[in-house]
């Protein structure tokens, strides 16, 4: 069992989110289910791509902020512009690889790549790649690799 879980607490419709997510995510299932006092579905435990996640129905005083998102590291261009087309349909697509999905959940779509880049100990590249990225929405890996590389 893990240690930290993530715990959604949606106003409405989190089982319509995890089949979202489970429609994305080939890796995940739901691992049980939950009612509410009138017996209807309200909330479930599922695994997506080997992390556990707890998603309920809460009501309206329940709403999701981007200071809190789900990062998730994806290799290459193909998954990056699947993952971000993907999650951001019905939602918005923000800067820096970032997209709030339509259920109200922020995200961070980013390549394990940018985090070398922007953490390398050459300043001026990392400065580079960093710049690159703050005018991106989606990352693309190539214009990053440019702007690290400074071609």
């Amino acid at each position: 069992m893990q240690k930290i879980t993530t715990f959604l607490m949606y106003r409405e419709k989190c089982l319509e989110a995890v089949e979202f997510y489970m429609s994305i995510f080939k890796n995940s299932r739901i691992v049980s289910t939950m009612r509410g006092p009138d017996g209807k579905p309200a909330g479930a435990t599922v695994e997506i791509e080997g992390q556990t996640f707890h998603v309920y129905d809460g009501g309206d005083h329940f709403s999701f902020s981007q200071g809190m998102s789900l990062m998730v590291y994806a290799d290459t261009q193909e998954e990056i512009d699947r993952l971000y087309g993907s999650l951001s349909e019905g939602g918005e697509q923000l800067p820096c690889g970032w997209l709030t999905d339509k259920y109200g959940v922020s995200w961070q779509i980013t390549p394990p790549q940018l985090m070398e880049m922007i953490t390398d100990p050459d300043r001026e590249k990392a400065d580079r790649a960093t710049n690159a990225m703050l005018q991106m929405k989606k990352i693309i890996l190539a214009d990053l690799q440019t702007a690290f590389d400074g071609v």
